[in-house]
């Protein structure tokens, strides 16, 4: 499966980067037609069909963290997020299928309906769920994880925040390259810009520094979603010089390229109180979505859509533009337990119970 990847194809040398295949790719690229637009003005690459277990943006950087953490011998991972982490579920289902336990060092957002489900669902998956409360709590109960999975002889694993390290982030290089095949073999107009939520930021990341090795004309636009720990524009190229070097070191024939913090495009207006906090824009951008068929949540990818609609609705975004679709579709919902589970910390269930941190 890995020579398959565009990337593979293009420096052949990186099909030695330890690699656990989860995504089925590509993902489909389609016209997405919502009430007020011109006709071709705005498409969608379907990322939320990435993958039949756990779909969305994280299988791509997955496949990679994993791959090397089963290369290593490693039996854990231990990685963070918010309560209603999307990386720390994925994490936990993938990491299921190739074997590895998972440890999730957890912090608070909001708890609404969303936030409640991901929990149980990753009770349910078979995730140790610890509450670090806050972002210094986190560090604290991280380090005291890893001891304890280290003296268990599980040689544990630690992910970094939304799977973005510079080998998580290659997922994002290859997925512009499959981006490029797309737009070469006629599955969609080349786009002027594409848009991405900013989390932890390794997807713009991967897909600026996979345009530079394209070298291709549109530009990346990232949505920020997150106040806690946001990555700057001058973060984000650091992170995505850091993934050059990763796979540099894989293939020597890669070309140099420049990554500055000018390359990086965040978009702010979109963040509204705050990290989990859904606004009008981002609720009114779901309902649209709904609408055409395509279903969003309120942390990421429809604040991210709000951006794009108010860019094209205001005659300042570049047409046709591309809304990259980093939300799950896969239906987990056969899986949610009846009540909540005994095995999450006493202090996150009486979060539930209270409906909010």
């Amino acid at each position: 499966m890995a020579a398959q990847l565009p990337l593979f194809q293009r420096f052949p040398a990186l099909a030695s980067l330890p690699r656990h295949p989860f995504v089925e790719g590509p993902t489909p690229v389609e016209p997405l037609v919502l009430d007020g637009l011109p006709e071709g003005s705005l498409w969608v690459k379907r990322d939320d069909r990435s993958c039949p277990l756990y779909g969305g943006n994280k299988p791509r950087k997955l496949e990679f963290v994993i791959g090397a953490a089963c290369a290593r011998g490693a039996r854990r991972l231990v990685t963070t997020g918010a309560l209603g982490t999307h990386h720390g579920l994925a994490t936990t289902i993938l990491a299921a299928r190739a074997g590895l336990a998972t440890t999730l060092v957890l912090v608070d957002q909001p708890v609404d309906a969303h936030v409640r489900e991901q929990l149980l669902l990753m009770a349910a998956h078979g995730a140790e769920i610890v509450h670090g409360r806050n972002v210094a709590g986190t560090a604290l109960q991280v380090s005291r994880v890893m001891a304890r999975a280290t003296l268990r002889g599980e040689r544990p694993e630690l992910v970094a925040v939304g799977g973005s390290s510079p080998l998580g982030n290659v997922g994002f290089v290859a997925a512009a390259f499959e981006l490029a095949e797309q737009v070469a073999t006629g599955a969609l107009p080349e786009p002027r810009e594409l848009y991405v939520p900013v989390g932890s930021g390794g997807t713009l990341a991967g897909l600026v520094l996979g345009g530079k090795l394209l070298g291709w004309r549109l530009r990346p636009v990232g949505v920020l979603v997150t106040d806690i720990l946001p990555p700057s524009p001058r973060r984000l190229a650091r992170l995505a010089q850091a993934t050059w070097r990763r796979m540099r070191a894989a293939d020597a024939a890669l070309p140099e390229v420049a990554l500055g913090p000018e390359d990086f495009c965040v978009a702010t207006s979109q963040l509204g109180a705050g990290y989990g906090r859904p606004t009008p824009a981002a609720r009114a951008a779901a309902a649209r979505a709904a609408a055409a068929g395509l279903a969003l949540e309120t942390t990421y990818s429809a604040k991210c859509l709000a951006e794009v609609l108010a860019r094209l609705e205001a005659g300042v975004g570049s047409q046709p533009c591309l809304f990259w679709n980093t939300f799950n579709g896969v239906d987990l919902s056969a899986g949610l337990p009846a009540a909540v589970p005994e095995s999450l910390p006493r202090s996150i269930r009486e979060l539930l119970a209270a409906g909010s941190p």
